[in-house]
Formats: C-alpha cells, sequence, structure tokens
C-alpha cells in the first residue's frame, strides 16, 4: 500500500525517533509499504518518520547508481534501530534531495565512510562499514530517524534564500506525483494541495 509522504514542516520529522522491537506489531506490513511508496516516488532510500511513524527504521535500495559505483546493483536493506559508530574519510559533495522535500536539490558534504550497526527485518544484528554513495544514501536516512534534513547542512545564507520555497512546500504550494501530507492542509493530495505558484 502506497502511503503518503510528509512534507517538510511536520514536527514529526524533528523528532529523534524511538526505537523498536523485531516483533513490533505489523512490521512486516509497514516494510512492505514503505517500499512500494519509496518505489512509487521514485527514492532511494525512505524513512519511516517520512511516513508518519517516528521510529527507528529505514530502508534503501540504491539500484539506480548501479552504473556511477560497483556494488550498488543488489544494495536493498532494511535498518532497525541503527546506530552510526563511526563517520570519517574526506568530505565530498553530492547533489541531494529528498521526497519530504520535493524540488529542492542541494550540494551536500558528508563524509566518505560509515560504520553503522543495526538490525535486520528478522533480527539478527549486523555491524558493516559502507563508503561511497552507499555511506550517503544511509547517512541521509539516518539523520531522518536523528530527526535532521538534509537542508540542515546547508550554510545559513543558502537556508534563508530557500525559506520562503521551503515555507511553500509545508503549505502544499507544490505538485508532485506521488501522495503526500501536508502540515498546513488538514487532507492529503497526490499531486499537491494547491496549483504550484
Amino acid at each position: 500500500m502506497k502511503l503518503p509522504i510528509i512534507a517538510y514542516g511536520d514536527p514529526i520529522l524533528r523528532k529523534k525517533a524511538s526505537e523498536i522491537e523485531p516483533n513490533h506489531a505489523e512490521l512486516d506490513a509497514i516494510i512492505s509499504n514503505m517500499f512500494e511508496t519509496m518505489y512509487a516516488a521514485h527514492g532511494v532510500g525512505l524513512a519511516a518518520p517520512q511516513v508518519g511513524l517516528s521510529i527507528r527504521l529505514f530502508i534503501v535500495d540504491a539500484k539506480p547508481f548501479a552504473e556511477d559505483q560497483e556494488g550498488l546493483a543488489d544494495f536493498k536493506k532494511i535498518f532497525i534501530n541503527a546506530q552510526i559508530l563511526e563517520e570519517n574519510g574526506d568530505k565530498w559533495s553530492f547533489n541531494e534531495g529528498c521526497l519530504s522535500i520535493p524540488d529542492i536539490r542541494e550540494d551536500i558534504q558528508r563524509q566518505e565512510t560509515i560504520r553503522i550497526s543495526y538490525l535486520d527485518e528478522k533480527g539478527n544484528a549486523h555491524e558493516e562499514t559502507y563508503s561511497g554513495m552507499a555511506a550517503r544514501i544511509i547517512q541521509h536516512e539516518y539523520d531522518h530517524i536523528e530527526g535532521k534534513l538534509f537542508v540542515d547542512k546547508l550554510s545559513p545564507l543558502r537556508k534563508a534564500m530557500l525559506k520562503s520555497k521551503l515555507e511553500s512546500i509545508s503549505k502544499g504550494f507544490i505538485k508532485v506525483d506521488y501522495k503526500m501530507k501536508f502540515p498546513a492542509l488538514k487532507t492529503n493530495s497526490k499531486m499537491g494541495g494547491k496549483k504550484k505558484r
């Protein structure tokens, strides 16, 4: 089932998500719905807060970047109760976007390599190291469960320049081809709350 994606401005996107148990009620259905929602919106990652659930769960599928980096064709994973243990390596810039913040893309600096611990959907514990695009996608989604957004990494000047555009998104003045829920509106919309200004 495709779920509405929560738009910028909703308080849930700023809340640090709570840990969950692998036997969390309907976890399999939540994960399945998140993948369906992510694919319908042409995303490469989606965190539970983006669909209105303040739990430490995110999914990734880096296949769209398979031509850019080896090993991403089958990089499809589920992260439960993830904790980034270490970030290192040189910072590098990449033009990021977010399904909760449509029509805004910015060059974001992130460190090259991460070490992360997490549970998979079967409750098995993992501790793994990722680099490059895989690390970046994970870092972006991890930020969501920490109540952070990619625009937080921008300079104060750049954030000020984007302020009106971000406010327009929160009010539904945006047109997208997937379902969204806007904090300033009481109803969900597939094409945005109002016509794009």
